[in-house]
């Protein structure tokens, strides 16, 4: 859905005015599983990126925290820890997130993921895949510190003793999760831009080959929307990252207790 209603000069029976209005719409003309294609290609991507995410966090935020603020909770040391375990995850998940958008585009003519990597690698090359990433980080960097950082506040807020508790990580991961998805709408249009190259959009402003780089999709998306063209899709953004994060959230905080009390009912 926010794909679709990213698009900037969209075909004229994929306008939507509302996430209801473009669920609706997509189900009832192209099929009930038409809003999950390209789903296989990220979950194949997200377990080995969110390992190295978590890991890279975890031992960046202790790291930099000891050193900061001699162990205490630092949110300048959560923000970069976030932002560093970020190149990780982006470096797996950059391409999985371009097949699935140019799956997910009105009209996609690939029928398959294998069918979608291999006709991009052949037209545009490898460079493809990763055309978007530079956008994608710093989308992602400022979008990573004020998610860390708005998590480890709510936390501070709603459990200070840090203990495990399910409620409070799922209501600070969803805070963190919206606080941080609004905020980044404007880099997420124009990173949908790069990954799907428009052809429509693209022409309407007399841009022949492929577009890249943020400054020109920056550019383009003002040129095409204005202002509010930055902001198109803000609702389902927010919408998806809500559950997304508390849903992260307290998957890890689970693992992590878990494996914790593990360990210490190995030592006793």
């Amino acid at each position: 859905l926010q794909t679709r209603m990213q698009s900037l000069q969209p075909d004229p029976k994929a306008q939507y005015r509302s996430v209801y209005e473009a669920l609706k719409k997509i189900v009832l003309t192209e099929g009930f599983w038409r809003p999950l294609r390209g789903i296989n290609v990220t979950m194949l991507g997200a377990g080995p990126a969110h390992a190295m995410y978590f890991a890279c966090y975890e031992k960046m935020k202790k790291t930099l925290s000891d050193t900061i603020q001699h162990g205490g909770n630092s949110h300048l040391a959560n923000g970069i820890a976030g932002s560093v375990a970020t190149l990780l995850h982006d470096a797996v998940m950059n391409p999985a997130e371009v097949v699935k958008q140019r799956m997910q585009m009105f009209n996609s003519p690939y029928k398959s993921v294998l069918q979608c990597v291999r006709t991009v690698q052949k037209t545009e090359g490898f460079g493809a895949f990763y055309r978007s990433y530079t956008t994608q980080l710093t989308m992602n960097v400022p979008f990573q510190a004020i998610h860390f950082i708005t998590y480890e506040f709510m936390q501070e807020q709603v459990n200070p003793h840090r203990e495990y508790n399910p409620l409070s990580h799922v209501f600070s991961g969803g805070v963190a999760g919206a606080v941080a998805a609004a905020a980044t709408t404007p880099l997420d249009v124009c990173k949908t831009l790069l990954n799907t190259q428009e052809n429509m959009a693209l022409s309407s402003v007399n841009i022949s080959g492929h577009l890249s780089g943020m400054v020109n999709a920056f550019k383009t998306v003002y040129q095409l929307g204005g202002i509010s063209g930055y902001f198109r899709g803000v609702q389902a953004r927010v919408i998806y990252q809500i559950p997304s994060t508390a849903i992260a959230w307290s998957v890890y905080e689970f693992f992590k207790y878990f494996l914790t009390k593990h360990k210490l009912e190995k030592r006793t």
